[in-house]
C-alpha cells in the first residue's frame, strides 16, 4: 500500500512540475472585450502564438508575462483558417521559450491544458490524449496534420494555451474554434510552419470556391461518358452568392467530377487543391449536368 501511495505521490509531483515548467512560457493575451485569453512564448526573441479567434482587434493588444509585467504587443500576422495568430513583444526581460515535445503524442497519454486568462496564476485542466495523428480539415479551410484531440475541459480563456505532456513539454496549442467547440491541439511542428509564413508575409493565402459538396454515386449510364468510367463525384448542394463558383457558372445540382485536371470524389480532394498557389488561377472543371458532360473553368478566390 505504501508503495502505491508513493507512486501516486511521485506522479502527482511530476505533473505539478510539468505545469510549473511550461507556466514560465504561458502568458495572458488581452485582445478582446470579453475574458482575456492565453498565449505561448514561442521564441525568446518575443514571438508569441495564440488563437486567432481571441484576437478581436489589430491594435491596443497587451500581453501579461508570467512575472506580471504587462507589455504592448504587435500583431505580426493571423491565419483564420488554422486559428493561429502571431504577436511580438519587445522587452528587456528574458523570455522563456516553450519547450517542444520531442516525440509525437500518443492516445492514452496524460495531458494537461494550461490557461492564464487572468494573468496572476496559471490554471490547469487534467485529462488525456483521445486521438493523435489525425489530419483535420478545419472549418476555416486549413488542413491540420497530426492534430491531437485531448479529452479534457477547455475552460474560458484557455484557447491559445499549450497542451503539455507529463514530461513538461509542449505538444501544441489548444483551440476551441476548429471543430464545433471541441478542443483541438495544433501540433508544434505545424505551428512552426505557420509562424514562419506569418512572420514573412503576415497571412496565409487559401483558395476557395464557395460551394458545399456531397459525395454521390454516378449512374452507370453516365459513367461511360467519363474517362476511366468514374463511379463517384461531388454533388453541388450549395453555392455562396458572388463566389468564384457562381461567377464560373457552376449550378446547384451539378455533379463535379474533375477539378484542376484531377478526378474528385471526396470534398477533401477539392480542399487539398485549393492551396495558396490556386488563388487567381483559372482551373478547368468537368461537371455532369442534366445527364451531359459539361466543361467549365473557375478561378478560386482568396479566403
Amino acid at each position: 500500500m505504501a508503495n502505491e501511495v508513493n507512486a501516486l505521490t511521485e506522479l502527482s509531483t511530476a505533473l505539478a512540475d510539468a505545469v510549473e515548467t511550461v507556466a514560465a512560457s504561458t502568458v495572458t493575451v488581452k485582445a478582446r472585450r470579453r475574458i482575456p485569453a492565453t498565449g505561448i512564448i514561442w521564441s525568446s526573441e518575443g514571438l508569441i502564438l495564440t488563437s486567432n479567434h481571441v484576437v478581436e482587434r489589430d491594435d491596443e493588444i497587451t500581453v501579461v508575462l508570467p512575472g506580471g509585467e504587462e507589455l504592448p504587443a504587435e500583431l505580426v500576422g493571423r491565419d483564420p483558417g488554422s486559428d493561429v495568430a502571431a504577436l511580438r513583444v519587445d522587452t528587456e526581460v528574458d523570455l522563456v521559450a516553450a519547450p517542444k515535445a520531442a516525440a509525437n503524442a500518443r492516445p492514452g497519454q496524460f495531458a494537461l491544458a494550461l490557461g492564464r486568462p487572468y494573468g496572476d496564476i496559471p490554471q490547469v485542466a487534467f485529462g488525456g490524449v483521445s486521438v493523435a495523428g489525425q489530419t483535420l480539415r478545419a472549418r476555416g479551410g486549413a488542413e491540420i496534420e497530426g492534430a491531437v484531440r485531448p479529452d479534457l475541459t477547455m475552460y474560458p480563456g484557455f484557447s491559445g494555451g499549450p497542451l503539455v505532456n507529463a514530461a513538461g513539454e509542449v505538444v501544441g496549442m489548444n483551440t476551441s474554434a476548429l471543430s464545433r467547440g471541441l478542443p483541438v491541439t495544433i501540433p508544434h511542428a505545424v505551428l512552426d510552419r505557420i509562424a514562419g509564413v506569418l512572420l514573412e508575409k503576415g497571412r496565409i493565402a487559401r483558395g476557395y470556391l464557395g460551394v458545399a459538396l456531397q459525395p454521390v454515386r454516378i449512374p452507370a449510364s453516365l459513367q461511360a461518358k467519363l474517362v476511366g468510367d468514374q463511379d463517384e463525384g461531388l454533388l453541388i448542394i450549395g453555392i455562396e452568392p458572388d463566389s468564384p463558383a457562381e461567377t464560373g457558372g457552376l449550378l446547384l445540382g451539378d455533379t463535379l467530377v474533375s477539378f484542376g485536371g484531377q478526378e474528385v470524389h471526396d470534398p477533401r480532394q477539392v480542399h487539398a487543391l485549393l492551396g495558396p498557389e490556386s488563388v487567381g488561377v483559372e482551373l478547368a472543371v468537368q461537371l455532369l449536368r442534366a445527364g451531359e458532360v459539361v466543361e467549365a473553368t473557375v478561378t478560386p478566390g482568396e479566403r
